[in-house]
């Protein structure tokens, strides 16, 4: 998210060097019965991006992605793919976005926790309605690790979006939302000595607790005031173990209609992330591995210090549709910065085909140094060097 939004940042400036100035549009949303003025920018950066309503409303359950993923891979992609998916049933040419303003923290961390037994219930004295937890009940007996095997928790986080569309010149209203649940691949636990231990999470056991949790939660957001006739979609995540230096990904979305409680049907979702180089590339996508591997030595033979070159490619439906490089180097001086960020733009052009969105970040010990752009079927790429 960071390094998009340095992009996003020096777009923005290149366009206000020679635009003119866009102005803003004033609606009025109407929720809970109460009309609350907001502001609309007349200007998208992207087709790809909605356009947010100002004042921006942070989500009650804002951090609590952060802190229940296991890095900060996970948590970009959670966020952005999720986004990605939305496109497809809410454009972004009708629809505006908005962070979800109907789950807060407090229902979220509720519905994380494990559900409690009927005896543990009562040793906790809750009612039978505090009992929300989404993940399965750990029994009492046995030891933590025979328990913990049995009972993995699968749910590790909800993500809310909401999507906005205007219903006359000046209102806008609710048009739908976009549940994220991000499920774990490994559950990881500690012994009563307190040495770590993790179960990995079999791919079809993901798949069936997704379904099961995405079930429970559509028929509690259909009891929520505001949602009842709100066209909903859910979307199921893979988290990525906490060692992976890529991120995990989504798998299965299903569209509910206005009004439904229940889910008809749902959709494979093909999405998987490489990192280049690497085996897995190599074995499963071995002409594009091989694409990486000439670009790289490319670079080595440029720059005869050490070198690092790293790439992590986004596959939909097993075809490369992003590449995204990380290239460090010891610079020492801005002329190398500027001949090698040259050097580099023009391998990209030469070495990837048009039809994938190429992102390079070029660094060197003291920060960033330059970044290249190069869009899907664009002419020209996009090359900024920091000053």
């Amino acid at each position: 998210m960071k390094k998009q939004f340095i992009i996003w940042v020096a777009m923005l400036l290149l366009l206000s060097a020679c635009a003119p100035k866009f102005g803003q549009e004033e609606v009025v949303q109407n929720k809970n019965n109460k009309e609350q003025k907001a502001v609309i920018p007349k200007y998208n950066i992207s087709d790809s991006y909605y356009r947010v309503v100002l004042p921006f409303k942070v989500s009650g359950a804002r951090g609590e992605t952060v802190e229940d993923l296991n890095t900060r891979l996970d948590v970009d992609e959670f966020e952005t793919g999720l986004m990605r998916i939305a496109q497809e049933r809410f454009s972004p040419d009708d629809y505006l976005f908005q962070e979800g303003q109907y789950l807060d923290k407090d229902t979220v961390k509720r519905w994380l926790q494990r559900k409690l037994t009927p005896e543990q219930l009562k040793e906790n004295k809750m009612k039978p309605s505090e009992n929300v937890g989404l993940n399965p009940p750990i029994s009492d007996k046995g030891t933590n690790e025979e328990k913990n095997k049995k009972s993995p928790i699968y749910l590790a986080s909800i993500l809310e979006h909401d999507y906005l569309t205007k219903v006359s010149d000046n209102k806008v209203k609710l048009g739908g939302v976009v549940i994220g649940l991000a499920l774990n691949s490994v559950h990881y636990y500690s012994t009563e000595q307190g040495y770590p231990r993790e179960v990995d999470i079999k791919d079809n056991v993901i798949e069936r607790e997704g379904k099961r949790i995405a079930a429970e939660v559509l028929s509690r957001l259909r009891h929520m005031k505001g949602l009842k006739e709100v066209p909903i979609t859910i979307a199921l995540y893979k988290q990525a173990p906490k060692s992976s230096v890529v991120p995990g990904h989504f798998f299965a979305v299903t569209n509910v209609d206005a009004g439904s409680s229940t889910i008809d049907d749902w959709k494979a979702i093909h999405e998987e992330y490489y990192l280049f180089p690497s085996d897995e590339a190599e074995n499963n996508h071995r002409d594009d591995s091989l694409k990486f591997n000439d670009f790289k030595s490319d670079i080595e033979a440029f720059f005869p210090n050490y070198t690092g070159v790293v790439g992590k490619g986004l596959y939909i439906n097993d075809q490369l549709q992003q590449l995204t490089i990380n290239i460090t180097l010891p610079f020492y001086g801005k002329a190398e910065v500027i001949g090698f960020t040259q050097y580099v733009t023009g391998l990209v052009m030469e070495k990837f085909p048009d039809y994938i969105n190429v992102n390079v970040y070029i660094s060197s010990t003291g920060g960033p140094e330059s970044i290249i752009v190069r869009q899907a079927k664009a002419d020209q790429p996009f090359v900024h060097i920091y000053q």
